[in-house]
Order: C-alpha cells, then sequence, then structure tokens
C-alpha cells in the first residue's frame, strides 16, 4: 500500500537518509503544487511554498509519528505556509485555478455534446461562475470542498488536516456545494430570465 511504501521512506528519512526523502518529494511535489496552486492568486509564489513547505516538513519529520498518512501531514504543512503567504500579503484564496470539470457537481450534458461557439462560451461562463464562487466562500468552506473534491480526500484526511472534527468537515462540504449549486444554478438560469423580459422584435 501506499502509506506502508511512505511510512518506509519515512522511517529512512528518520534514521538520515535523504534519499529517502528526495524520493517522498519527487512523489508529492506535483500534488502539493497543486494544492497550493488551487489555493492562492499569485501562482508565481507557488514554488516558493512549496519548497517552503517541504522544508519545513523535513525539519519537522523528527517529531512525525505516523500517526495519519505522510501525505495529509504534508498537505497540512503546505496549507499552513500558504496561509502564512495570504496572511502576509493580505491576501485571500481565490480558487481561480479550479477546473470545472473537476468538481464532481453536476453540469449540463449539453455542454459536453458539440463544441459549439455558443457552448463553448456557456461553458466558459459556467467555469467562471464556479470560480466566482468559489472566492466568496469563506475560507474553511473553500478549503474544505476543495480537498474533497479536487484532490479526493478522505473526510478523516480533511479533518486532520484542517484540525477540524469530522462532523465539522461534512457540514462544511455541504454548505460549500450547497452554495456552488445555487450560485450555478442562478447563473444557468439567469439568461433564460433575460430572454423572457426581452421585448419580441
Amino acid at each position: 500500500m501506499a502509506n506502508d511504501a511512505d511510512q518506509r521512506l519515512v522511517d529512512k528519512a528518520q534514521k538520515g537518509e535523504k534519499r529517502a526523502f528526495d524520493l517522498l518529494v519527487l512523489k508529492y511535489q506535483h500534488r502539493v503544487a497543486t494544492v497550493v496552486t488551487r489555493y492562492l492568486r499569485d501562482s508565481d509564489a507557488v514554488p516558493d511554498i512549496v519548497q517552503e513547505a517541504f522544508i519545513k516538513a523535513y525539519r519537522a519529520l523528527p517529531a512525525f509519528r505516523g500517526d495519519s498518512a505522510f501525505y495529509t501531514w504534508l498537505y497540512r504543512i503546505a496549507i499552513n505556509c500558504a496561509n502564512n503567504y495570504l496572511d502576509a500579503n493580505g491576501r485571500r484564496p481565490s480558487g481561480n485555478s479550479v477546473e470545472l470539470d473537476e468538481t464532481g457537481l453536476a453540469t449540463p450534458q449539453a455542454l459536453t455534446d458539440i463544441a459549439s461557439p455558443d457552448r463553448i462560451l456557456a461553458r466558459e461562463q459556467l467555469e467562471k461562475g464556479l470560480k466566482q464562487s468559489l472566492d466568496r466562500m469563506p475560507e474553511d468552506l473553500r478549503v474544505a470542498v476543495t480537498l474533497r473534491e479536487f484532490e479526493g480526500l478522505s473526510y478523516e484526511d480533511i479533518a486532520h488536516i484542517m484540525d477540524t472534527p469530522i462532523g465539522t468537515v461534512r457540514s462544511r462540504i455541504f454548505r460549500a456545494r450547497d452554495a456552488i449549486e445555487k450560485d450555478l444554478n442562478s447563473l444557468m438560469t439567469a439568461p433564460a430570465r433575460q430572454a423572457a423580459s426581452d421585448p419580441v422584435r
């Protein structure tokens, strides 16, 4: 299992085998970068934050006891680094790199049938609507739904990463999904309302 392989590498790294930690970096650097990219507005800062996360993880490795999976522990460090960056720069996460088709949320089948100009435009509008919906969310909801829908993490892992009871995580994800659904439904019905209100020419 992946967790067992990670733990063996962690054990070796804790004994001073730097190559073992290098392998963990190679394995997870892309996933950590993906999380950080979705979390920040400033994509130029992502490499530095990812590097900082791995440096902090390496320094904290002696204290890692395997109470959670290594990647869960690492994600938590990465999110803390991203939060520190946002606090230092007075910014908030935007979720602006999220792709609509990664969410697992229902989307109109028509958007995937034929790539006509109208459908391409509609897809772009939905993607923009999703990004705006995420941007309006409180940070705790956005982080929870991002880790669940975009990274596919379990509720248990998210609870550990966010240092929050699992029931709270479930509630946050439910509220985030509900907010996204309402925002997208509003976006999809707006053109119909506009068409109905336009005078007949």
